[in-house]
C-alpha cells in the first residue's frame, strides 16, 4: 500500500442495484462508501467511474429500437444519475466527494478537467466521473481506464460481481480455472472477459496494472489497495 496513493475504482451500475437488478440499493451504496471512505482515511486518493446499467444499458436496452449515438446518450445520464447517489453517501458518511462530468450538466455538476481532478484529489477529495467519456461508442471500461492515464493512477480497481478472471464464464464451463494473475498481453490473446478491447489496449499502452475482485464484500476495496490476494491481479 506503501507504494498506492491514487487509484481508479470502476463500479458496474448494476452493482449499485444489488440483488433487486434495478435502480439503487442505499445500504448496499452505504457499504461501498464507507470502503471508499477507509481507503481515503488512509490517504489513498480515490477515483470512481459508475456504469449506468441499473438505469439504461445503452445498446443492450436500445437495441434496434433506437438509434445508436442517442442509446449511449441515454446510458451517459443513467451514469451521472449514480454519480450523484454516491457522492451524497459518500458526504452524509463526512466524506467529500465531487462529481465531474463529461457532459455539461448545469448546477447539478462541475465539467470534468483533468486539472481540476487533480486538484479535488490532491486535496483529500472522492472524484466520481460522470458521463462515460462523453462519446458514444464507448464503455464506462474505457472511460474509467482514460481517466485513470489522466489523473495519473497507481492501480485500477475493477469491482465486480464475480471473484476474478478466470479461462471461461465459470457459470457455463465448470472447467474454467481462475487466474491469481494474468497479463495484459494474455488477457488480449486468449480474450479473457476483463475490460473490452479499447479499454484493455490503453491500460496495456499506459502500463497501469488492475486489480480484477468481487464486490460482494465492500470492504475488498481496501483490500485490493492493500494488496491482498483477493481476486486477480492484471500485470504488464
Amino acid at each position: 500500500m506503501d507504494n498506492i496513493k491514487r487509484v481508479l475504482l470502476k463500479l458496474s451500475g448494476e452493482a449499485l442495484a444489488a440483488d433487486a437488478g434495478r435502480g439503487l440499493d442505499f445500504p448496499f451504496i452505504q457499504s461501498v462508501c464507507a470502503a471508499v471512505k477507509d481507503c481515503a482515511d488512509q490517504g489513498v486518493q480515490v477515483g470512481v467511474v459508475v456504469g449506468g446499467g441499473n438505469f439504461w444499458r445503452g445498446l443492450k436496452d436500445g437495441g434496434d429500437k433506437m438509434e445508436r449515438s442517442r442509446a449511449d446518450q441515454m446510458g451517459m445520464l443513467a451514469t451521472i444519475i449514480n454519480s450523484l447517489a454516491l457522492q451524497d453517501v459518500l458526504e452524509q458518511q463526512g466524506q467529500p466527494a465531487r462529481v465531474l462530468t463529461a457532459q455539461p450538466m448545469g448546477n447539478v455538476a462541475e465539467p470534468y478537467s483533468r486539472p481540476l481532478a487533480d486538484r479535488y484529489l490532491s486535496e483529500g477529495k472522492v472524484v466520481i466521473f460522470g458521463g462515460g467519456t462523453g462519446n458514444p461508442y464507448f464503455s464506462t471500461d474505457t472511460a474509467a481506464v482514460l481517466r485513470a492515464v489522466e489523473i495519473g493512477a497507481d492501480m485500477i480497481l475493477l469491482a465486480k460481481n464475480i471473484d476474478g478472471v478466470y479461462s471461461a464464464d465459470p457459470r457455463k464451463d465448470p472447467n474454467a480455472v481462475k487466474y491469481d494473475s494474468v497479463t495484459y498481453e494474455e488477457v488480449l490473446a486468449k480474450q479473457l472477459q476483463v475490460m473490452d478491447l479499447p479499454a484493455t489496449s490503453l491500460a496495456l499502452e499506459n502500463k497501469i496494472p488492475a486489480m480484477v475482485f468481487p464486490l460482494a464484500d465492500p470492504a475488498n476495496i481496501l483490500r485490493a489497495v492493500k494488496g491482498e490476494a483477493i481476486g486477480t491481479k492484471v500485470t504488464l
